[in-house]
C-alpha cells in the first residue's frame, strides 16, 4: 500500500482516537472534576502518551471535553419550542438548560479551574445567544424589563444556572427543587417592574 493510501487511514485512526479520548474525558470529568490524564487514558483504553500526542496539556483536554458537552447541549436546546409567550418560552428553555447544567456541573467546575473566564464565555456563546434573542423578543412584547442592559440580563441568567449547580455541590440546595427555583429566580429578574417598584411576574 502506498504512503498516499495510508495517510487517510492514519487520519481516520487519529480522529477515532481523539473522539474516544474526548468522550472518556467528558465522562470522567462529569463524575470527578479532579480526574487526571491517567484516569482519562485508562477510561479511553489508551496510553498516557497517546493522550498527550493529541492534547498537549490537561487544560486542552478539559476544554475539548467541555466543548463536546456544549455541542451536544446545543442540539438539545435547538429542539426547545421558543414560540408563543416569551415568559413561558423562557421557562421551557430554563428547564432544558438546567438539565444540561446539572448533568455537566462537575465538568464545568473542572473547566473553571483551568480555563480563563473569557474562554469560558466564548464556549457558551451559543447558549447565551439563544437567551438573548428570547429576552429581546420578550422586551419587544412588553413582558420583560427594559430598564437594565440586555447583556447584564443574559449574564444574570447564566449566573443563576451555574450558581444553582454550585449550591447543590455544596449541599445548600435540594437538587429536586433546583429547576423550579432557577425558573422562579430568573422570571423574577426579567419581570417588568410596576410603578411602585414591585415586579409583575409571568406564568
Amino acid at each position: 500500500m502506498s504512503s498516499a493510501d495510508t495517510r487517510p487511514r492514519r487520519r481516520a485512526d487519529a480522529e477515532r482516537s481523539i473522539a474516544r479520548i474526548v468522550s472518556a474525558a467528558r465522562d470522567c470529568l462529569s463524575r470527578d472534576p479532579d480526574a487526571t490524564v491517567d484516569d482519562i487514558a485508562k477510561a479511553a483504553s489508551v496510553g498516557r502518551m497517546t493522550v498527550y500526542g493529541h492534547f498537549r496539556t490537561r487544560p486542552e483536554l478539559v476544554e475539548a471535553a467541555l466543548a463536546e458537552a456544549l455541542r451536544a447541549g446545543e442540539q438539545t436546546l435547538a429542539g426547545v419550542d421558543l414560540g408563543g409567550d416569551a415568559r413561558q418560552a423562557m421557562s421551557r428553555l430554563l428547564a432544558s438548560s438546567w438539565s444540561l447544567v446539572a448533568e455537566s456541573a462537575a465538568l464545568l467546575s473542572a473547566a473553571q479551574r483551568v480555563l480563563p473566564e473569557g474562554r469560558l464565555r466564548e464556549l457558551h456563546t451559543g447558549a447565551a445567544d439563544r437567551v438573548e434573542l428570547l429576552i429581546v423578543r420578550g422586551q419587544s412584547d412588553g413582558v420583560f424589563r427594559t430598564d437594565l442592559p440586555v447583556t447584564w440580563l443574559v449574564n444574570a441568567v447564566q449566573y443563576v444556572l451555574h450558581g444553582a449547580a454550585e449550591e447543590i455541590r455544596l449541599g445548600r440546595l435540594d437538587a429536586a427543587a433546583a429547576s423550579g427555583i432557577v425558573t422562579a429566580t430568573v422570571q423574577s429578574i426579567l419581570a417588568v417592574p410596576d410603578p411602585v417598584g414591585q415586579v409583575r411576574s409571568g406564568t
